[in-house]
């Protein structure tokens, strides 16, 4: 009784499992139509279906080891085990009325043998049939099997006899090419124990060569999605299904700016941005949007450069616009490269000539000659400016001497004034003992030490002259 519930029971179970696999087949197959047929942009797909090919027929040799049970129902007398594994030779054919479910049989044999080896006629002979279901995954395929038939065993040994198997397993097959490829199998094969009515187990590990001409592929059409325009953008994604346009969207671009025109401020006028061109009204390069002086070209913001030479003269002060102005305080303001004449670098630094009265500020009338000589200097050069210092030597108080050069300037600047000259060109300052150019630990070093400086205001360059003597 258990040995035909058990055979019951796996009867049931198998074809449950050979269901589920073709089930999953089925969906795989529904997958891949549904696949080819939501190509994004409107082109017809071409297939839709499995990959995997079935030959409506296949055949096969295979190999393999048995482990035949040791508590098989033929065993007699002193139930000598037979040696395991055993090698086993065999051939298959099966037909497939579909892709995912076929019918097999086999033959098979092994020349097993006791471990007495006293017998060299022993064998195992079996004949088969089953059902078998599997998926198909691009040349390559799962699959379970379950079925049953007759063995045989013959032994002088342990006696001969036939008897029913039931036989379940599992494998892959991969294909070489359309004609031949590769099968695995293992599998359990269950007949009568010995002297009970349950079932005794034989494993099998099978590995063969399937040949088979392999059938079409399975097609199915898709119908290709609606595209009003033809414009190759199917109407689920195009935008303006009534116009035909490129990809993405589908709509028109008249100007060919990469913007739709719908979307277009100015569609037959290729632009960035809104689609419109960028004006450039006085043609410098720089858009009217951007340009500071849209109707005069420039190169500084779209403007005029109105000082090229950079030297922060403009316009019309600039007497040489395209040459920078040498600041060296003759005629610093007319924008232009000079030099300073030579006559009025005669006057600039130390000036020899003007003499004081000893610790006073009146002017030696036989200095009048050299100031005069000034006063000519600074009317034919009406522009300059100078900055009249005077300096003392360390003798005596530091603020006293600070006051007396200062009021020595001072009186220069009086006596220029007095000629003429406007007051508003002349500066005045006193430096005292703080800026010797000897040493006044000498005589002769004092005496350079007194004396009257002119300077060229906004930066002259003339060099300095011998000091003359003040006290």
């Amino acid at each position: 009784m258990k040995y035909f519930t058990r055979l019951t029971t796996t009867a049931l179970l198998l074809p449950a499992a050979i269901a589920l696999l073709a089930s999953g087949a089925l969906a795989q197959e529904a997958a891949s139509v549904s696949a080819s047929t939501n190509d994004g942009v409107g082109a017809s797909s071409e297939a839709a279906g499995s990959k995997f090919t079935q030959a409506p027929f296949e055949f096969g040799l295979f190999g393999g080891a048995l482990i035949l049970s040791k508590n098989h129902s033929v065993f007699r007398g002193t139930q000598t085990a037979f040696v395991a594994p055993s090698l086993e030779f065999g051939g298959r054919a099966a037909a497939y009325p579909l892709q995912f479910l076929g019918l097999e049989l086999e033959g098979a044999g092994s020349p097993i043998h006791t471990k007495a080896r006293t017998n060299t006629t022993d064998g195992w002979f079996v004949g088969r049939g089953h059902l078998i279901g599997q998926v198909p995954l691009n040349g390559w395929s799962l699959f379970a099997l379950a079925g049953g038939g007759a063995m045989s065993i013959a032994s002088n040994q342990n006696g001969s006899a036939t008897a029913p198997e039931f036989h379940f397993g599992a494998g892959a097959k991969v294909a070489f090419n359309e004609l031949i490829g590769l099968r695995l199998d293992v599998r359990d094969t269950m007949s009568k124990k010995l002297a009970s009515t349950s079932l005794t187990n034989s494993p099998e590990v099978l590995l063969g060569l399937t040949f088979s001409a392999r059938r079409s592929e399975h097609v199915v059409a898709a119908a290709p999605p609606s595209d009003q325009d033809k414009d190759g953008v199917n109407d689920e994604r195009d935008m303006c299904p009534d116009q035909a346009g490129p990809a993405p969207d589908g709509c028109p671009d008249s100007d060919k700016d990469g913007i739709a025109d719908n979307k277009d401020a100015c569609p037959n006028e290729a632009g960035p941005g809104c689609g419109c061109p960028l004006k450039d009204r006085d043609g410098d390069h720089f858009v009217d949007e951007l340009d500071k002086c849209p109707d005069q070209a420039g190169t500084v913001d779209g403007c005029p450069d109105t000082d090229p030479d950079r030297d922060g003269i403009v316009g019309d002060a600039d007497k040489c616009p395209n040459q920078a102005e040498t600041v060296n305080g003759f005629e610093d303001g007319d924008g232009c490269p000079d030099v300073v004449p030579e006559k009025v670098r005669k006057f600039t630094g130390v000036i020899q000539g003007i003499e004081f009265d000893r610790n006073g500020d009146h002017i030696r009338t036989g200095s009048t000659a050299t100031l005069d000589n000034a006063v000519l200097i600074l009317n034919e050069f009406p522009s300059l400016r100078i900055m009249i210092s005077g300096h003392t030597d360390t003798d005596g108080v530091r603020d006293y001497n600070i006051d007396l050069s200062q009021r020595r300037a001072a009186s220069v600047k009086a006596y220029l004034v007095s000629k003429g000259i406007a007051d508003s060109r002349i500066e005045t300052r006193g430096a005292g003992p703080d800026e010797p150019i000897a040493d006044n630990k000498t005589k002769a070093g004092k005496q350079k030490n007194r004396r009257i400086e002119f300077k060229l205001l906004e930066g002259s360059t003339a060099p300095a002259a011998a000091p003359a003597p003040t006290k």
